[in-house]
């Protein structure tokens, strides 16, 4: 294959559809927006969420509580999910986006108590729940706080 032999793929390239380009194009005169009214206008239309003055879905449906938003958000990982790592292994942030454990470090990752760990690993994170902690300590290995 030469530079000149390339091309892009069948159906992905599609030339612009041009309106207002007179009656023999098929979409000529009001070039699609059809007869008057507001999305017919120059700037015309309305935002999102709009409903034509109905009282709109966001405010029509009842809010409760309060949501800190700066909270902070944890990406969590169970103690017995920990025994895929070898005997011995350092796992931190890193290892666990790599295992796959975790897509996002978010605010950091917290460890839970859930399950069984039969390895000794040292674990570096941002937080431990207190069974969680007692459980690898338990197991030989290190609870270490970053």
């Amino acid at each position: 294959m030469k530079l000149h032999e390339l091309s892009p793929a069948p159906g992905s390239n599609k030339k612009a559809f041009r309106v207002g380009r007179g009656a023999g194009s098929g979409n000529g005169k009001t070039a699609g927006k059809g007869h008057k009214g507001q999305n017919a206008r120059s700037g015309g239309g309305v935002r999102p969420g709009f409903e034509g003055g109905q009282m709109p879905l966001m405010r029509r449906i009842p809010k409760r509580g309060f949501v800190n938003i700066f909270a902070t958000k944890y990406a969590i990982v169970n103690v017995g999910d920990l025994n895929r790592f070898e005997d011995g292994a350092v796992v931190d942030e890193k290892a666990l986006v790599e295992a796959g454990m975790i897509k996002k470090t978010l605010d950091g990752i917290k460890v839970l108590g859930n399950g069984e760990l039969t390895k000794k690993l040292t674990v570096n994170v941002a937080a431990f729940s207190k069974s969680a902690k007692q459980k690898i300590e338990e197991a030989g290995g290190k609870a270490e706080v970053i």
